[in-house]
Protein backbone atom coordinates (compact mmCIF):
# COMPACT_ATOMS: atom_id res chain seq x y z
CA UNK A 1 0.00 0.00 0.00
CA UNK A 2 1.15 3.55 -0.67
CA UNK A 3 1.91 5.89 2.22
CA UNK A 4 -0.99 7.65 3.92
CA UNK A 5 -0.59 10.97 2.11
CA UNK A 6 -0.37 9.30 -1.28
CA UNK A 7 -3.38 7.11 -0.51
CA UNK A 8 -5.48 10.12 0.42
CA UNK A 9 -4.39 11.91 -2.75
CA UNK A 10 -5.37 8.93 -4.88
CA UNK A 11 -8.68 8.42 -3.06
CA UNK A 12 -9.58 12.07 -3.48
CA UNK A 13 -8.38 11.96 -7.09
CA UNK A 14 -10.73 9.04 -7.75
CA UNK A 15 -13.74 10.69 -6.11
CA UNK A 16 -13.22 14.13 -7.62
CA UNK A 17 -12.39 12.47 -10.94
CA UNK A 18 -15.73 10.69 -10.85
CA UNK A 19 -17.55 13.99 -10.28
CA UNK A 20 -15.58 15.77 -13.01
CA UNK A 21 -16.37 13.09 -15.56
CA UNK A 22 -20.00 13.17 -14.48
CA UNK A 23 -20.27 16.97 -14.81
CA UNK A 24 -18.50 17.02 -18.18
CA UNK A 25 -20.41 14.08 -19.61
CA UNK A 26 -23.87 15.20 -18.51
CA UNK A 27 -23.80 17.95 -21.14
CA UNK A 28 -23.71 15.41 -23.97
CA UNK A 29 -25.64 12.51 -22.42
CA UNK A 30 -27.83 10.72 -25.00
CA UNK A 31 -26.19 12.56 -27.91
CA UNK A 32 -24.42 10.68 -30.70
CA UNK A 33 -20.75 11.35 -31.54
CA UNK A 34 -21.89 12.99 -34.75
CA UNK A 35 -24.28 15.30 -32.89
CA UNK A 36 -21.51 16.23 -30.46
CA UNK A 37 -19.14 17.12 -33.30
CA UNK A 38 -21.78 19.34 -34.86
CA UNK A 39 -22.81 20.96 -31.54
CA UNK A 40 -19.21 21.78 -30.63
CA UNK A 41 -17.90 22.60 -34.09
CA UNK A 42 -16.51 25.90 -32.77
CA UNK A 43 -14.29 23.89 -30.39
CA UNK A 44 -12.96 21.63 -33.14
CA UNK A 45 -15.87 19.23 -32.82
CA UNK A 46 -14.87 18.15 -29.31
CA UNK A 47 -16.74 18.79 -26.05
CA UNK A 48 -14.04 19.68 -23.54
CA UNK A 49 -15.44 22.29 -21.12
CA UNK A 50 -17.69 21.95 -18.07
CA UNK A 51 -20.62 24.12 -19.12
CA UNK A 52 -23.73 22.35 -17.78
CA UNK A 53 -26.84 22.18 -19.90
CA UNK A 54 -27.70 18.92 -21.61
CA UNK A 55 -31.10 17.26 -21.44
CA UNK A 56 -31.15 17.80 -17.66
CA UNK A 57 -30.44 21.53 -18.07
CA UNK A 58 -27.78 21.46 -15.37
CA UNK A 59 -25.89 24.43 -14.03
CA UNK A 60 -22.17 24.47 -14.89
CA UNK A 61 -20.40 22.11 -12.48
CA UNK A 62 -23.58 20.39 -11.34
CA UNK A 63 -23.46 16.58 -11.12
CA UNK A 64 -25.96 13.80 -11.68
CA UNK A 65 -26.96 10.58 -9.94
CA UNK A 66 -23.53 9.02 -10.57
CA UNK A 67 -22.00 11.32 -7.97
CA UNK A 68 -24.95 11.93 -5.66
CA UNK A 69 -25.78 8.22 -5.32
CA UNK A 70 -22.12 7.57 -4.53
CA UNK A 71 -22.26 10.20 -1.79
CA UNK A 72 -25.45 8.62 -0.42
CA UNK A 73 -23.76 5.21 -0.29
CA UNK A 74 -20.67 6.65 1.36
CA UNK A 75 -22.76 8.36 4.03
CA UNK A 76 -24.52 5.06 4.75
CA UNK A 77 -21.17 3.32 5.24
CA UNK A 78 -19.95 6.03 7.60
CA UNK A 79 -23.25 6.05 9.50
CA UNK A 80 -23.11 2.29 9.91
CA UNK A 81 -19.66 2.56 11.43
CA UNK A 82 -20.79 5.25 13.89
CA UNK A 83 -23.84 3.21 14.92
CA UNK A 84 -21.89 0.00 15.42
CA UNK A 85 -23.59 -1.50 12.35
CA UNK A 86 -20.70 -1.65 9.87
CA UNK A 87 -21.62 -2.31 6.26
CA UNK A 88 -25.31 -2.74 7.09
CA UNK A 89 -27.31 -3.22 3.89
CA UNK A 90 -30.46 -1.90 5.58
CA UNK A 91 -28.74 1.43 6.14
CA UNK A 92 -27.55 1.46 2.54
CA UNK A 93 -31.07 0.89 1.24
CA UNK A 94 -32.43 3.57 3.57
CA UNK A 95 -29.81 6.00 2.24
CA UNK A 96 -30.84 5.27 -1.34
CA UNK A 97 -34.46 5.85 -0.39
CA UNK A 98 -33.63 9.16 1.30
CA UNK A 99 -31.64 10.15 -1.79
CA UNK A 100 -34.61 9.38 -4.03
CA UNK A 101 -37.02 11.23 -1.75
CA UNK A 102 -34.73 14.25 -2.04
CA UNK A 103 -35.74 14.51 -5.72
CA UNK A 104 -32.39 14.10 -7.43
CA UNK A 105 -31.96 15.60 -10.89
CA UNK A 106 -32.03 12.12 -12.38
CA UNK A 107 -32.71 8.52 -11.37
CA UNK A 108 -32.40 5.54 -13.68
CA UNK A 109 -35.37 3.26 -14.10
CA UNK A 110 -33.68 0.21 -12.56
CA UNK A 111 -32.50 2.19 -9.54
CA UNK A 112 -35.99 3.62 -9.10
CA UNK A 113 -37.57 0.17 -9.34
CA UNK A 114 -35.24 -1.27 -6.70
CA UNK A 115 -35.71 1.66 -4.33
CA UNK A 116 -39.49 1.45 -4.65
CA UNK A 117 -39.36 -2.31 -4.01
CA UNK A 118 -37.48 -1.62 -0.79
CA UNK A 119 -39.98 1.08 0.18
CA UNK A 120 -42.98 -1.14 -0.46
CA UNK A 121 -41.64 -4.55 0.62
CA UNK A 122 -38.61 -3.86 2.77
CA UNK A 123 -36.61 -6.19 0.50
CA UNK A 124 -32.87 -5.57 0.37
CA UNK A 125 -32.41 -7.58 -2.82
CA UNK A 126 -34.63 -8.30 -5.76
CA UNK A 127 -34.69 -11.63 -7.57
CA UNK A 128 -32.16 -12.00 -10.40
CA UNK A 129 -33.59 -10.05 -13.33
CA UNK A 130 -32.59 -9.86 -16.99
CA UNK A 131 -33.55 -6.18 -16.87
CA UNK A 132 -30.92 -5.41 -14.21
CA UNK A 133 -27.88 -5.47 -16.51
CA UNK A 134 -27.48 -1.70 -16.45
CA UNK A 135 -24.57 0.28 -15.01
CA UNK A 136 -26.33 1.81 -11.98
CA UNK A 137 -24.67 -0.39 -9.36
CA UNK A 138 -21.26 0.03 -10.98
CA UNK A 139 -21.39 3.82 -11.18
CA UNK A 140 -21.76 4.30 -7.40
CA UNK A 141 -19.49 1.66 -5.86
CA UNK A 142 -16.43 3.86 -5.26
CA UNK A 143 -17.21 4.44 -1.54
CA UNK A 144 -17.20 0.69 -0.92
CA UNK A 145 -13.72 0.40 -2.43
CA UNK A 146 -12.48 3.20 -0.17
CA UNK A 147 -14.14 1.78 2.96
CA UNK A 148 -12.78 -1.76 2.53
CA UNK A 149 -9.14 -1.21 1.63
CA UNK A 150 -7.09 -4.19 2.72
CA UNK A 151 -10.13 -6.46 3.10
CA UNK A 152 -10.94 -8.32 -0.10
CA UNK A 153 -13.78 -10.34 1.42
CA UNK A 154 -15.53 -7.23 2.76
CA UNK A 155 -15.07 -5.45 -0.57
CA UNK A 156 -16.78 -8.26 -2.46
CA UNK A 157 -19.55 -8.77 0.07
CA UNK A 158 -20.49 -5.11 0.46
CA UNK A 159 -20.13 -4.35 -3.25
CA UNK A 160 -22.62 -7.05 -4.15
CA UNK A 161 -24.96 -6.17 -1.30
CA UNK A 162 -25.22 -2.52 -2.36
CA UNK A 163 -25.57 -3.61 -5.99
CA UNK A 164 -28.44 -6.00 -5.32
CA UNK A 165 -30.57 -3.35 -3.67
CA UNK A 166 -31.29 -2.17 -7.22
CA UNK A 167 -29.42 -4.41 -9.70
CA UNK A 168 -29.30 -8.21 -9.52
CA UNK A 169 -27.65 -9.57 -12.63
CA UNK A 170 -24.40 -11.55 -13.12
CA UNK A 171 -23.01 -9.05 -15.62
CA UNK A 172 -23.63 -6.18 -13.23
CA UNK A 173 -22.00 -8.17 -10.43
CA UNK A 174 -18.96 -8.98 -12.56
CA UNK A 175 -18.56 -5.35 -13.61
CA UNK A 176 -18.87 -4.03 -10.06
CA UNK A 177 -16.20 -6.41 -8.80
CA UNK A 178 -13.88 -6.21 -11.82
CA UNK A 179 -13.77 -2.43 -12.08
CA UNK A 180 -13.64 -2.20 -8.30
CA UNK A 181 -10.61 -4.48 -8.14
CA UNK A 182 -8.86 -2.38 -10.77
CA UNK A 183 -9.66 0.71 -8.72
CA UNK A 184 -8.21 -0.89 -5.58
CA UNK A 185 -5.02 -1.68 -7.49
CA UNK A 186 -4.76 1.92 -8.62
CA UNK A 187 -5.30 3.21 -5.09
CA UNK A 188 -2.47 0.97 -3.90
CA UNK A 189 -0.14 2.56 -6.47
CA UNK A 190 0.54 -0.35 -8.81
CA UNK A 191 2.52 0.41 -11.95
CA UNK A 192 1.28 0.43 -15.54
CA UNK A 193 2.28 -3.18 -16.14
CA UNK A 194 0.28 -4.38 -13.14
CA UNK A 195 -2.69 -2.30 -14.26
CA UNK A 196 -2.56 -3.96 -17.67
CA UNK A 197 -2.34 -7.41 -16.09
CA UNK A 198 -5.40 -6.70 -13.96
CA UNK A 199 -7.40 -5.63 -17.00
CA UNK A 200 -6.23 -8.65 -19.00
CA UNK A 201 -7.15 -11.02 -16.16
CA UNK A 202 -10.59 -9.46 -15.81
CA UNK A 203 -11.33 -9.78 -19.52
CA UNK A 204 -9.95 -13.33 -19.60
CA UNK A 205 -12.29 -14.29 -16.75
CA UNK A 206 -15.22 -12.33 -18.23
CA UNK A 207 -14.73 -12.36 -22.02
CA UNK A 208 -18.08 -10.63 -22.54
CA UNK A 209 -16.28 -7.43 -21.54
CA UNK A 210 -13.52 -7.75 -24.16
CA UNK A 211 -12.88 -4.28 -25.58
CA UNK A 212 -10.17 -4.81 -28.22
CA UNK A 213 -11.11 -3.96 -30.89
CA UNK A 214 -13.43 -1.42 -29.31
CA UNK A 215 -17.06 -2.20 -30.32
CA UNK A 216 -18.00 1.48 -30.28
CA UNK A 217 -21.06 1.40 -28.03
CA UNK A 218 -21.34 3.60 -24.91
CA UNK A 219 -24.86 2.84 -23.70
CA UNK A 220 -26.10 2.22 -20.16
CA UNK A 221 -25.93 -1.55 -20.74
CA UNK A 222 -23.18 -2.57 -18.36
CA UNK A 223 -21.19 -4.43 -21.03
CA UNK A 224 -21.12 -1.37 -23.28
CA UNK A 225 -20.18 0.80 -20.31
CA UNK A 226 -17.30 -1.38 -19.17
CA UNK A 227 -15.93 -1.76 -22.70
CA UNK A 228 -15.99 2.01 -23.18
CA UNK A 229 -14.41 2.69 -19.80
CA UNK A 230 -11.59 0.18 -20.26
CA UNK A 231 -10.97 1.36 -23.83
CA UNK A 232 -10.64 5.01 -22.83
CA UNK A 233 -8.70 4.35 -19.62
CA UNK A 234 -6.23 1.99 -21.27
CA UNK A 235 -5.78 4.18 -24.36
CA UNK A 236 -4.95 7.42 -22.52
CA UNK A 237 -2.47 7.96 -19.71
CA UNK A 238 -3.54 11.60 -19.31
CA UNK A 239 -6.61 12.22 -17.11
CA UNK A 240 -8.19 14.91 -19.26
CA UNK A 241 -7.58 13.06 -22.52
CA UNK A 242 -9.19 9.86 -21.24
CA UNK A 243 -12.28 11.55 -19.81
CA UNK A 244 -12.70 13.73 -22.89
CA UNK A 245 -12.49 10.69 -25.15
CA UNK A 246 -15.16 8.90 -23.12
CA UNK A 247 -17.74 11.68 -23.01
CA UNK A 248 -17.36 12.48 -26.71
CA UNK A 249 -18.63 8.99 -27.48
CA UNK A 250 -21.98 10.29 -26.24
CA UNK A 251 -24.88 8.06 -25.14
CA UNK A 252 -24.50 7.41 -21.38
CA UNK A 253 -21.70 9.96 -21.29
CA UNK A 254 -22.11 11.06 -17.67
CA UNK A 255 -21.53 7.52 -16.41
CA UNK A 256 -18.73 6.54 -18.79
CA UNK A 257 -17.07 9.89 -18.08
CA UNK A 258 -17.51 9.40 -14.34
CA UNK A 259 -16.00 5.90 -14.33
CA UNK A 260 -13.04 6.84 -16.53
CA UNK A 261 -12.53 9.87 -14.29
CA UNK A 262 -12.62 7.64 -11.21
CA UNK A 263 -9.97 5.27 -12.54
CA UNK A 264 -7.79 7.96 -14.09
CA UNK A 265 -8.10 10.10 -10.97
CA UNK A 266 -6.94 7.22 -8.79
CA UNK A 267 -4.01 6.73 -11.14
CA UNK A 268 -2.84 10.36 -11.15
CA UNK A 269 -4.08 11.64 -7.76
CA UNK A 270 -6.03 14.77 -6.88
CA UNK A 271 -3.06 17.08 -7.24
CA UNK A 272 -2.79 16.24 -10.94
CA UNK A 273 -6.45 16.85 -11.81
CA UNK A 274 -7.06 19.69 -14.29
CA UNK A 275 -7.52 22.90 -12.35
CA UNK A 276 -9.76 24.51 -14.96
CA UNK A 277 -12.26 21.67 -14.51
CA UNK A 278 -12.02 21.61 -10.72
CA UNK A 279 -12.66 25.33 -10.66
CA UNK A 280 -16.00 24.74 -12.41
CA UNK A 281 -17.18 21.91 -10.18
CA UNK A 282 -19.88 22.73 -7.61
CA UNK A 283 -18.22 23.93 -4.39
CA UNK A 284 -20.70 21.94 -2.35
CA UNK A 285 -19.83 18.78 -4.25
CA UNK A 286 -16.10 19.40 -3.82
CA UNK A 287 -16.57 19.90 -0.08
CA UNK A 288 -18.76 16.83 0.37
CA UNK A 289 -16.40 14.64 -1.64
CA UNK A 290 -13.31 15.89 0.17
CA UNK A 291 -14.86 15.25 3.58
CA UNK A 292 -16.22 11.85 2.64
CA UNK A 293 -13.12 10.55 0.88
CA UNK A 294 -10.92 11.24 3.91
CA UNK A 295 -13.50 9.76 6.28
CA UNK A 296 -13.84 6.56 4.24
CA UNK A 297 -10.08 6.09 4.04
CA UNK A 298 -9.87 6.65 7.81
CA UNK A 299 -12.58 4.03 8.29
CA UNK A 300 -10.52 1.53 6.28
CA UNK A 301 -7.33 2.27 8.16
CA UNK A 302 -9.10 2.01 11.51
CA UNK A 303 -10.52 -1.38 10.56
CA UNK A 304 -7.08 -2.60 9.51
CA UNK A 305 -5.66 -1.64 12.91
CA UNK A 306 -8.27 -3.60 14.87
CA UNK A 307 -6.98 -6.79 16.57
CA UNK A 308 -8.15 -10.03 15.03
CA UNK A 309 -10.76 -11.95 17.06
CA UNK A 310 -9.37 -14.79 19.14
Amino acid sequence: MTDHGSLLDKALGAYLGLALGDALGATVEFMTPREIKHRFAAQGGVHRHIVGGGWLKLAPGQVTDDTTMSLALGEALLRGQSLGRPFDTQLIAEAFLAWWRGKPVDCGNTCRRGILRFLQQGSLSGEPNDGDAGNGALMRNLPVALATLGDDAAFERVSLAQAHVTHHHPLSDAAVLGIGQLLRDLLSGVDAAAQARRIEAFVAAQPTFAFRPYPGRASGYVVDTVQTVLHCFASHTDFEAGVTAAVNLGDDADTTGALVGMLAGARCGAQALPGRWLGRLSRTVVRDITDQASALVALSLDRQSLPLPS
